[in-house]
């Protein structure tokens, strides 16, 4: 198991913990990485295009011709996809189109890939915890600066008001539950902080 020391707010070292290599072990894969994030990506994606199908095509009623003896193809209506005027097979339909499927492991094993890199690449910076007794915007602020975490993703497992009121205006910070830590998220930001309280639940989670 991997050790990485542990710090307060004032970023003074106050022991020592191992993570679980099963979370913050893993072998990264980018590639792998990239194809989890895309699909999350593409599936959020609104989009408007849409087409009808032979179904939501008005007209087409009456059978064009009678089914033998004219040596044509025989036809039911004139609003199949052959036909002028016709249904489009198997067309956009609006946001559906963009849905690509991943399934619940392949997520949470991007997570931990990201979570090994952010410790590899000494990114990763374990809090005892995080308190804010009042909700100011200059506290938070001073935490940020003495843990030279400008641009930081904060994984509490308990957010207080006072916490959630003082870090919502800092540009390059925010403040998330353990379960509502995402890829997204965890790309973005340039440093990873982590209280002990939200390790202990990932690991949890992850392992």
């Amino acid at each position: 198991m991997a050790q990485i020391n542990v710090v307060n707010q004032n970023n003074e070292v106050t022991g020592t913990r191992e993570l679980s290599d099963a979370v913050f072990g893993v072998e990264v894969n980018p590639a792998f990485v990239h194809r989890v994030y895309a699909s999350l990506a593409a599936s959020q994606r609104l989009g408007n295009a849409a087409t009808k199908n032979r179904a939501a095509v008005s007209g087409g009623g009456k059978k064009p011709y009678k089914q033998k003896g004219t040596g044509r193809a025989r036809q039911g209506s004139t609003r199949a996809a052959q036909w002028r005027h016709g249904g489009v097979a198997h067309g956009p339909k609006g946001e559906s189109s963009f849905v690509s499927r991943i399934n619940r492991k392949e997520r949470r094993l991007a997570v931990r890939m990201l979570l090994s890199e952010a410790l590899q690449s000494d990114r990763l910076t374990v809090l005892n915890t995080l308190d804010i007794a009042e909700p100011k915007t200059k506290a938070f602020v001073a935490i940020s600066r003495a843990l030279a975490a400008d641009s930081a993703l904060y994984v509490v497992s308990e957010l207080t008001r006072e916490i959630e009121l003082s870090a919502r205006n800092v540009v390059g910070s925010k403040v998330v539950l353990d379960g509502q830590m995402t890829l997204h998220d965890l790309m973005k930001y340039e440093r990873l902080v982590l209280t002990e309280a939200a390790v202990e639940k990932i690991e949890g989670k992850l392992s």
